[in-house]
């Protein structure tokens, strides 16, 4: 590896320090305490996080996986590697940094004698596009609504990862009103949480809170593949990710 950057991976024993990336200024908000709370919690089911920072710099982006039996997206992958997130930033975009990363998974993988490889992409937004990944092995398997891409980098002849099929079934149980479905997996759920009971205030509409609490509770119950956050509407999924007011009334006859 290049001088200039430097490899951190980050444990429970050094996680006061190094911190997890995101919400790095933000060590006093809800939703940093809520990651850190959550990450302590995954390293001892074989999570991984690992960052590059350059050298008299910043850390410019990060890579987060975990054993698929651990995984907190709606996946079926058994015997997988599942990464959560791949994000590169600012001026550290366009320095080969995310395939660094990718690399890192990928022999981890190899050396805990995975399947493979498994990433959730989407067209829209709050996941990596699949680019980087179909330059590195991976294959595009299956497709879910609204936006979302299976990929996966198989070393053998494992059985291929895969979505359920019952998205629309899993909407219909939240029921009627406005449900958020949340986790603490990624620290800036707290703020699109708000966001969206704030909205409901506004309009009257019913809403409520429902917290997944395990991998299993999301691969078992959420509405999308992304898992860790999602907006139902009167049992139809409204939105994967976070969304503004104006968000709301485009999507909200």
């Amino acid at each position: 590896m290049d001088g200039s950057i430097e490899l951190i991976r980050v444990s429970a024993g050094n996680l006061d320090e190094h911190g997890f990336f995101c919400y790095m200024s933000k060590r006093k908000a809800p939703g940093y305490a809520q990651k850190h709370a959550w990450l302590k919690a995954r390293f001892a089911e074989g999570l991984k996080l690992n960052m590059l920072h350059e050298t008299g710099g910043r850390t410019v982006g990060f890579i987060e996986y975990i054993p698929g039996e651990h995984a907190w997206r709606a996946v079926n992958a058994p015997g997988y590697l599942v990464i959560h997130c791949l994000w590169v930033v600012g001026k550290g975009k366009g320095k080969g940094y995310g395939a660094l990363l990718l690399q890192t998974c990928l022999d981890d993988a190899r050396a805990g004698n995975h399947s493979g490889v498994v990433m959730l992409v989407s067209d829209g937004v709050w996941l990596a596009k699949k680019d980087i990944f179909l330059k590195h092995g991976f294959e595009d398997i299956a497709q879910a609504p609204p936006s979302f891409h299976l990929l996966v980098h198989r070393f053998g002849k494992a059985p291929l990862p895969s979505f359920p099929e019952d998205w629309e079934a899993r909407a219909a149980c939240f029921g009627a009103g406005l449900t958020v479905i949340r986790t603490s997996q990624c620290p800036y759920i707290e703020d699109a949480t708000n966001l969206a009971l704030k909205y409901a205030a506004t309009k009257g509409i019913t809403a409520r809170v429902a917290t997944f609490q395990s991998a299993q509770e999301v691969q078992e119950q959420s509405p999308s593949p992304y898992g860790v956050f999602g907006i139902v509407l009167n049992g139809r999924l409204l939105s994967y990710h976070y969304l503004q007011g104006k968000d709301f009334d485009q999507r909200i006859p």
